[in-house]
């Protein structure tokens, strides 16, 4: 992979045992929906590389940092991001677009539930240190008052090699978050796990799954698997999104149908 890679500072172990590989939703599953539901069950997640059309990927990109670009400080940049681009009508269809709504609406099986709260990400080169990636955590201790079968995609806003601090997600750990919620053993109020990723690792005896992400990949994942972002050690700005969606016949989360603010307390 070229460069050591970290999380909040901290030093993944690249040994075998302790890092691995996402695995590819292979083309003669894409359209078998039983297979594609038992892959969700068995892994955690499904990676589904070039779901959405890589131009209109860039296109949004780029209508991005075209609002962002210009901006010299982080007060401009908080203002363009939230009252602008996060409530904006470019987000909420690209959010929306055929491409991810109608592929939920087929494997849930029902109408789909769009959260209006969707997050956009944006991590320079060298931005590193406690706070700065993604801590470990699964959704759903921030989504305790809806369904449990919320699933959430994440999307690469542009390529994301792993040098650009993507997403990775903890191998099988959703079997046992299942089980430990069924004993009630992990009530808690919304918050992160860690950000100690190889500390979390041995304490599952368990892989952190990277890859290589580019314009136009997905990773759908379900509200119990632990996962987490690496640092950006490359040379250029990592850009993503997550949504979540659900059936919209099950209990919905009142607390996510507001747009994002990184003030929201969620």
């Amino acid at each position: 992979m070229g460069r050591v890679l970290t999380s909040n500072g901290y030093v993944l172990d690249e040994s075998p045992r302790r890092l691995g590989a996402l695995s590819v939703v292979p083309d003669e599953e894409r359209a078998d929906l039983p297979r594609l539901r038992e892959r969700l069950r068995r892994d955690g997640y499904l990676f589904l590389t070039g779901l959405l059309d890589p131009e209109v990927v860039l296109g949004f990109r780029q209508y991005y940092f075209g609002l962002t670009g210009a901006v010299i400080d982080r007060a401009s940049y908080r203002k363009v991001l939230f009252d602008q681009i996060v409530p904006g009508p470019e987000y909420g269809a690209f959010c929306a677009q055929p491409a991810i709504k109608g592929w939920f609406e087929w494997f849930l099986g029902g109408e789909p539930f769009l959260h209006k709260r969707k997050i956009i990400r944006q991590i320079a080169p060298g931005e590193d240190g406690i706070g700065t990636a993604t801590q470990a955590h699964y959704d759903l201790v921030y989504l305790r008052e809806g369904s449990d079968q919320v699933l959430s995609a994440w999307i690469p806003l542009g390529d994301c090699p792993v040098a650009r601090g993507g997403l990775a997600y903890l191998e099988g750990s959703h079997h046992r978050v299942l089980e430990e919620e069924a004993a009630e053993l992990l009530k808690r109020p919304a918050a992160s796990m860690t950000a100690d990723l190889p500390g979390l690792a041995d304490e599952y005896d368990a892989r952190w799954l990277v890859t290589d992400y580019a314009a136009g990949d997905v990773v759908i994942h379900t509200a119990h698997t632990i996962h987490a972002a690496l640092d950006n050690v490359s040379e250029g700005i990592r850009l993503s999104t997550d949504i979540r969606y659900q059936r919209s016949d099950e209990a919905i989360d009142g607390r996510w149908q507001n747009h994002w603010h990184d003030q929201d307390w969620l």
